[in-house]
């Protein structure tokens, strides 16, 4: 699986078109002209673009869910709630939909940044301050979540 390398900044238009800085586009060509995938992010006010196979992956385990469990029924229809296709333009461009613009109030200045095998879209201040409050506590979140991996066993 590819992962997605950089972080950009970048400027959102009043038509919710994104013009995506090369490096980042030229990552994208590792996908073989398939549509990305938009979402809602789980835990903040930001979007998610999956390339379809990592999509794909994840909406296996979703659709593994028992939809007769009312909480998995409410799970699955949150956690798809908006989610929309997209293609790159012609020109790198990717149009974000009016209702994901309001979701992750995205504004002219917006930030891209990586996220493993998929990035993240952000409004450029909502990113700074998540960056800024993460920072005094990504050494002990690092340690929490990362420490205790034996390297010799992870593959």
């Amino acid at each position: 699986m590819k992962n997605f390398i950089g972080t950009y900044e970048c400027k959102i238009d009043d038509k919710g078109r994104i013009k995506l800085p090369a490096s980042l586009t030229k990552q994208m060509e590792n996908f073989a002209d398939q549509p990305f995938i938009v979402k809602r992010s789980v835990f903040q006010k930001c979007l998610e673009v999956y390339p379809m196979a990592p999509w794909d992956q994840l909406m296996e385990k979703i659709n593994a869910l028992n939809r007769f469990v009312k909480k998995n029924a409410d799970f699955v229809r949150m956690f798809t709630a908006g989610v929309k296709t997209v293609e790159m333009d012609n020109v790198g461009r990717l149009q974000i939909s009016k209702d994901l613009t309001q979701y992750a109030n995205l504004s002219k200045e917006i930030v891209i940044t990586s996220a493993g095998e998929l990035f993240e879209i952000w409004d450029k201040e909502s990113y700074e301050q998540v960056i800024v409050v993460s920072e005094m506590d990504f050494a002990n979140l690092a340690e929490d979540v990362m420490g205790n991996l034996d390297s010799k066993n992870q593959e």
